[in-house]
C-alpha cells in the first residue's frame, strides 16, 4: 500500500457516542501506524431540515459553532487518553459532510467514521458515500470493536484484490494478529486470476479451481509479511453473509469497494454495502480506483 508522506489518520465526529467510539479506534490506528490524528467536525449551515426531538429548538450560527468546538475539544481530550503519544489536531469545516470528509481523505492515510450518529454527520448514507468516493481506505466503526480475533479479508480473485489483500496483511501485522483470507464462490464466478490456470479437469471444476484462484492471489504474501500467519478458506456461498459470519469473532473485516463481474456500475459493491450495515465488527473498504468526486 502506498500513502501520502506524513498523512494523518482522519476521523469525523459529530458529538454522538457513536462518533466517540470512532475517535477511540482512530487514535488506536494512528498509534499503530505512527501517524498523527486529525479530528474533523463538519458544521452544516444552514441547518438541514431534519426532525428534532420534542423541546429541542433551532440554534443560532454562533451557538452551533460554539457547540462544534466543544465536540472537537471533547474528542481531542478523549483521543489523548487513548493514545498519549499521538499528535492530535482538530478542524472545523462548514459544508456537506460526505464531500468535506472525502476531500480530507486526499491527504489522509486512513479515514475513520461511525456508521451512524446525530445531526446528520455520520449516518449510514454518509459512510456508504465515503466508501465509494474516498481517496484512502475507509474504516467504518460498526458492531463491536475488538482487540482480539483475526483480520479477515475477502479475496474475490480480481485485480483489485491485490490492494485489498496488502492492506489486510498490513493491518494484521500491525495488530499482531493472524489473517483469514476468504474466497467465496457460487459456481458462476469468473475472475482474472483463473483465466490463465492450467486447463486440467481438476483445476477447472468447482472447489479445486477456486482453491487455485486463492493460492494465486496469496502468492508472495508470506514473503512480504512473514510475521502474519495466514489461514485460507474457500467456501461456496455468498461473500457478504460468509464475511458477516466471520465478523462475529474477527477484530476487522477488509473488503474492496466493488464486486468483480457485472456490478461495476453500482455506487458500492453489494458485499461491502452489506458489511457496512450488518457486520458485527468494524469494516475497512479499500478503493480500487482514483476517486471521482
Amino acid at each position: 500500500m502506498t500513502s501520502v508522506a506524513g498523512a494523518a489518520v482522519v476521523v469525523g465526529v459529530d458529538g454522538s457516542s457513536h462518533s466517540m467510539v470512532a475517535v477511540e479506534m482512530a487514535a488506536a490506528e494512528a498509534a499503530l501506524r505512527h501517524r498523527p490524528l486529525r479530528i474533523v467536525h463538519v458544521l452544516v449551515w444552514p441547518k438541514l431540515p431534519v426532525p428534532r426531538p420534542p423541546g429541542v429548538t433551532e440554534t443560532s450560527p454562533e451557538a452551533s459553532r460554539d457547540q462544534a468546538y466543544g465536540y472537537l475539544t471533547e474528542a481531542a481530550g478523549f483521543a489523548d487518553k487513548v493514545a498519549t503519544d499521538v499528535p492530535v489536531s482538530t478542524k472545523l469545516v462548514t459544508g456537506r459532510p460526505a464531500a468535506v470528509l472525502a476531500d480530507e481523505s486526499r491527504r489522509a492515510d486512513l479515514l475513520v467514521v461511525g456508521e451512524r450518529g446525530m445531526g446528520g454527520l455520520l449516518f449510514g448514507s454518509v459512510a456508504t458515500e465515503l466508501a465509494s468516493h474516498a481517496a484512502c481506505p475507509v474504516l467504518i466503526v460498526h458492531g463491536e470493536p475488538r482487540t482480539t480475533g483475526p483480520v479477515v479479508v475477502g479475496v474475490d480473485g480480481s485485480a483489485q484484490s491485490t490492494g485489498v489483500l496488502d492492506f489486510a496483511l498490513q493491518e494484521a501485522s500491525l495488530r499482531g494478529s493472524p489473517l483469514v483470507a476468504l474466497h467465496a464462490w457460487t459456481g458462476h464466478d469468473s475472475t482474472e486470476l483463473d483465466l490463465d490456470l492450467a486447463a486440467k479437469r481438476e483445476c477447472r471444476s468447482g472447489d479445486a479451481r477456486e482453491r487455485r484462484v486463492l493460492a494465486e492471489a496469496l502468492s508472495g504474501a508470506g514473503g512480504r509479511y512473514p510475521d502474519v500467519p495466514i489461514r485460507r478458506q474457500v467456501l461456496r456461498g455468498g461473500a457478504g453473509p460468509l464475511l458477516g459470519e466471520w465478523s462475529h469473532t474477527a477484530q476487522l473485516v477488509v473488503v474492496g469497494d466493488r464486486c468483480h463481474g457485472g456490478l461495476t456500475g453500482l455506487a458500492l459493491g453489494s458485499v461491502s454495502q452489506h458489511l457496512i450495515f450488518h457486520a458485527a465488527c468494524p469494516t475497512v473498504v479499500v478503493r480500487a480506483r482514483p476517486p471521482a468526486y
